[in-house]
């Protein structure tokens, strides 16, 4: 299977350092036991969170006073192995690029065996809370993300 976002699968793997556990729940499975495909992008959203508190860069974005909040452009995930109820995963996340107000993170999942059950990746961009147009990245934020 090619991953039009992964050339080298052994160096892209090695490149996270960030992640967090997952247990797959009951209600997350379907009548056969196996993951729900759209399950992936809630576990996406949680590491991505976790990831980006991590960075440091939640605090203003939680802020009621704030000016900025991101929003998701765009998700894709890409599955190889199946998963099923009761499976502790290990969800990685890093950024994969930085433009000038966007960030391409990339998404990695292992099961306990610490094989790769599925990929993705993902476009944030930072907008205005009010107007809602792109907000170019601090230098801070921009270093935050440490690639």
């Amino acid at each position: 299977m090619r991953i039009t976002y992964i050339d080298n699968m052994q160096q892209w793997m090695e490149e996270f350092t960030f992640s967090v556990p997952v247990t797959v729940r009951f209600s997350e499975t379907d009548m056969y036991g196996h993951l729900n495909n759209t399950v992936t992008f809630a576990y996406f959203e949680y590491a991505r969170i976790e990831y980006l508190k991590h960075v440091g860069h939640m605090v203003e974005w939680l802020d009621p006073n704030g000016k900025s909040i991101p929003v998701v452009a765009d998700l894709q995930c890409d599955y190889m192995k199946q998963v099923f109820f009761d499976e502790q995963l290990s969800i990685y996340v890093k950024a994969a690029s930085v433009g000038n107000s966007s960030v391409d993170i990339h998404y990695m999942a292992k099961n306990a065996k610490g094989e790769l059950v599925f990929t993705g990746r993902g476009t944030i961009v930072q907008i205005d809370r009010t107007t809602g147009k792109s907000v170019p990245w601090k230098s801070d934020q921009k270093s935050g993300f440490s690639l």
